[in-house]
């Protein structure tokens, strides 16, 4: 493997774990608000562990070419509830 096919396979990995947060992140507020403490308490060391590797990961690569550089993906906010009006 060439240090490019390192590189590439390093940052599917880190694209691989952002997501992988994400989803730890949307379970862990579905959990919250539904006063799931118990199961939310259980996802919280998963995502440090996942945010642990991510930034390990992330510092070891160089810098995307701002040709190749995309956002950091947006997380969808939970709806809101509608008052009802009196």
């Amino acid at each position: 493997m060439t240090e490019a096919d390192d590189i590439a396979a390093e940052r599917a990995r880190l694209a691989a774990l952002e997501t992988e947060q994400a989803r730890l992140k949307d379970q862990y507020d579905l959990a919250m608000s539904a006063f799931k403490f118990d199961e939310a308490r259980e996802l919280h060391p998963r995502i440090e562990a996942a945010e642990r590797e991510r930034l390990a990961l992330a510092e070891g690569l160089p810098p995307l070419p701002a040709s190749q550089a995309k956002p950091a993906p947006r997380r969808r906010p939970l709806p809101l509830r509608r008052r009802r009006r009196r």
